[in-house]
């Protein structure tokens, strides 16, 4: 491994004025595991890595805003996302993802922030963030802003941020009701990269669906909204039909990508059985007699 700085600053605005725009081989690091493994196969090689485990605690801190909605610091490592009382009581998809988002010495280490970052389309936490309205807070050198979580991904493992902007939270809207779930399909074990991610949440009242937002990842080159088929299913009742019509305008839609997980044909097929599967898991969540 090619010798490099390391520095470690201890506010967010030092660490911003650290990162280079002109410079593509000075990084910032969070967890770090993503990045050690590309320095480790020579993908990357860094002249300077600005370590943000000093930063101001705040960046860490989960909570609870006055309107119910969860606020997570980018620093937050996936663990501490995983058994925060917060997220288990208001986002319980939150929860239950995590528990096959890779191992658990993974999640002890990444951090949420470097999660998102990373723009890998087969990682599982940006299909259910964006599936259930989270935005995502971004700090550069010309101040703050803010983005639709789907919003910050460009293409495959390309992001909009820029060179010198670090995500600093990500927020997530109180559910008020709304039913939501995520169906990951992998083929090695539950915890592994997943040929294709599903995730959707909606209102359901008088017997329709309502308001979706439906987000496929891992099979397509970014997170993507599938605007086809929720407009199917705005306004319909959950059954057969809908979900089946919801299925066929999704992988008419989809531009999917093959890879060592599947074929384009297998994973389009599998973007219409399972999209129908997760509208029905999420509608069974908190149902009379489910766990």
């Amino acid at each position: 491994m090619i010798p490099f700085e390391m520095v470690e600053p201890t506010s967010l605005k030092e660490a911003v004025s650290l990162l280079d725009p002109q410079e593509p081989t000075v990084r910032a690091v969070a967890g770090g595991t993503a990045l050690m493994l590309m320095m480790k196969a020579g993908v990357f090689q860094p002249t300077r890595l600005i370590c943000l485990h000093r930063i101001e605690p705040e960046y860490a801190q989960i909570m609870v805003g006055g309107r119910g909605e969860v606020r997570i610091g980018a620093m937050a490592t996936l663990s501490e996302v995983e058994h925060d009382s917060n997220v288990a009581a208001r986002l319980p998809l939150l929860k239950r993802a995590l528990r096959t988002l890779s191992n658990v010495r993974v999640r002890n280490v990444a951090r949420v922030g470097g999660a998102l970052a990373h723009g890998d389309p087969h990682m599982d936490l940006p299909p259910v963030l964006a599936a259930l309205g989270a935005r995502v807070s971004i700090t550069g050198p010309q101040g703050n802003r803010e983005l639709p979580l789907e919003a910050l991904y460009a293409g495959y493992y390309e992001t909009v941020l820029e060179k010198n902007e670090l995500i600093t939270a990500v927020t997530v809207p109180a559910l008020d009701g709304r039913k939501a779930a995520y169906m990951k399909v992998t083929s090695r074990t539950a915890d592994d990269w997943p040929a294709l991610g599903v995730a959707v949440s909606f209102a359901h009242k008088d017997g329709a669906l309502r308001d979706l937002i439906v987000v496929v990842s891992a099979a397509t080159e970014k997170v993507t909204r599938m605007a086809s088929a929720e407009k199917v299913l705005q306004g319909a009742a959950p059954e057969d039909a809908a979900l089946t019509r919801a299925g066929e305008a999704a992988a008419a839609e989809a531009s999917i990508l093959a890879d060592a997980h599947g074929s384009a044909a297998y994973k389009r097929e599998l973007l219409r059985v399972y999209l129908r599967r997760a509208v029905r898991q999420a509608l069974a969540e908190g149902a009379p007699g489910t766990v």
